[in-house]
């Protein structure tokens, strides 16, 4: 039997006192390093006090996607370009990325948190990780590597794709655990077929991209293993700002470095514990690029009762849906925004454009059905796939559809997206 094991028992057990006594701490070393480094926020917080409680954090105004985007690449961040360690982005609403940044204090956080994360799982020192998660500017291959080699766990640093590779890795090295996005867990479980059932692997952390209890369910049965849910953003840390234990009930929040709030998505106001609302998050402990009152936009419900495994920190539900009109594709975040930036830039596209995400087999699949300008319908749907592929990282296939058939706005909030997945 799987059990959740512990990276730092001191802090994830703390009992609850002690840990918002930290938290207020570490709080005002946030909202002192923004004043002092940021000038931006220096002047969103002009005229508010420093916090007395946990309370007065609903004080300060909410930090959002396009505060990233007006500040392009590094107007947020609290130290010079010199004293970075390393520098990650994801994929921006308008064609640029959301650029994020970590000093060497950062990553050793970093990596804390994703060792907790790990062990808490129930993988243990000493066993080796198959890391499936993509490396280079998205956080998440170089983020769980890092948890991995804190906590003792060696690492296969795989990346993605190339299938036939990871199966020949998978038989050959016998590891014990592996990290992907969910939906890739179960094309390698397709692909194994019947020699799934020897399969070495006994532990699953699998995140990036939402996933219901019922594909939670199929993994299991297919791979023979616990399939636990991470999750994390860039601009908080990257994978680890929480995870399932083995229990699976919940995943839990490293609360001594992040500081939750479930709010209304439509006033902003606190939610009771249970209710599901935004989830927004405050980094305490970030030194290059600390958020204040981050706006995540994913729906969520928190806990603060203790998990079955003595953790005392709060466990937030799986994500329930998005507060604005973000995508997850296959692990990429993908703005309808996003996607007209780049179809204005094709010559002979018009501006009318709809998303139609579907799930085939066990990946997501992305099609966009677009309009031509008047005789320009040549080779138009291989411009407009190029120019995704540059803007999005992701390969879509393109429908050139007749003047007049996509979806047009009637007078109210224009849909972009037609969701098939039934998530």
């Amino acid at each position: 039997m799987i059990r959740p094991g512990f990276h730092r028992p001191d802090i994830e057990t703390m009992p609850r006192p002690e840990l918002e006594t930290l938290q207020l701490e570490r709080l005002r070393g946030t909202v002192t390093r923004l004043r002092d480094r940021v000038p931006v926020m220096a002047d969103r917080l002009a005229g508010l006090p420093d916090p007395t409680t946990l309370d007065d954090l609903r004080r300060y105004p909410f930090l959002r996607k396009a505060d990233l985007r007006d500040n392009y690449p590094f107007g947020l961040f609290a130290n010079e370009r010199h004293e970075l360690a390393r520098i990650h982005a994801s994929s921006g609403t308008s064609g640029k990325p959301t650029v994020v940044g970590y000093t060497r204090e950062d990553l050793d956080v970093w990596a804390d948190c994703v060792a907790r994360c790990l062990r808490g799982a129930g993988i243990e020192p000493g066993w080796l990780l198959h890391n499936g998660y993509g490396y280079g500017l998205f956080t998440g291959g170089l983020g769980l590597q890092l948890g991995a080699e804190a906590a003792g766990i060696g690492v296969v640093p795989v990346s993605g794709g190339n299938t036939d590779r990871q199966l020949t890795l998978l038989h050959d090295f016998a590891p014990e655990s592996i990290c992907c996005t969910p939906s890739y867990a179960m094309t390698l479980a397709e692909r194994l077929g019947d020699s799934a059932a020897g399969c070495s692997l006994r532990v699953g952390v699998l995140g990036a991209e939402p996933w219901t209890e019922q594909m939670r369910h199929s993994i299991e049965a297919a791979l023979g293993i616990i399939a636990v849910n991470i999750y994390g953003l860039s601009e908080v840390i990257g994978p680890g700002v929480s995870c399932e234990t083995a229990d699976r009930d919940g995943l839990v929040i490293m609360e001594d470095h992040f500081l939750p709030e479930v709010v209304d998505a439509e006033t902003g106001e606190p939610v009771p514990d249970g209710d599901v609302g935004v989830l927004v998050l405050t980094s305490l402990t970030k030194q290059a690029f600390p958020v204040l009152r981050y706006w995540t936009g994913d729906l969520c419900s928190i806990t603060r009762e203790p998990a079955p495994c003595g953790r005392t920190h709060a466990r937030m539900s799986a994500l329930v849906g998005r507060a604005d009109d973000m995508l997850i594709i296959r692990g990429v975040n993908v703005y309808p925004s996003q996607v007209e930036h780049a179809l204005l830039s094709v010559d002979g596209a018009s501006p009318h454009f709809q998303l139609v995400v579907t799930r085939d087999g066990t990946l997501d699949q992305l099609a966009i059905r677009v309009e031509p300008e008047a005789d320009a319908a040549d080779a138009l749907a291989d411009r407009v796939a190029a120019a995704m592929q540059s803007a999005l990282g992701l390969s879509v296939s393109v429908a050139v559809e007749p003047p007049g058939t996509v979806p047009r706005s009637e007078g109210g909030k224009l849909n972009r997206t037609a969701d098939h997945r039934n998530l």
